[in-house]
């Protein structure tokens, strides 16, 4: 299975909805908690084409999108194939 990290804020529903998907999925993910990392922001944003808002998220070396991506993947039946890839 890849490698699985979310970027997070702690007051974000779309941040805790995507981390239920992917607990739910039995996927082990890592976190980075922007807020409590805020050098880290800058990283985040780099990586996701400039996307400033949480949660980011990354599969591999690609780059997800937010929860709703997140959760589109899922529903067109594609993300557990892009986890297992």
């Amino acid at each position: 299975m890849k490698t699985v990290e979310i970027y997070t804020s702690p007051l974000c529903g779309f941040c805790h909805a995507a981390k239920r998907l992917l607990d739910q999925k039995g996927v082990d993910f890592s976190e980075v908690d922007v807020m409590a990392n805020p050098d880290r922001k800058p990283e985040m944003i780099s990586r996701a084409n400039g996307g400033r808002t949480v949660p980011q998220i990354f599969v591999g070396d690609m780059h997800v999108g937010g929860c709703d991506d997140l959760y589109a993947l899922e529903r067109a039946g594609k993300l557990d194939a892009l986890l297992a890839a």
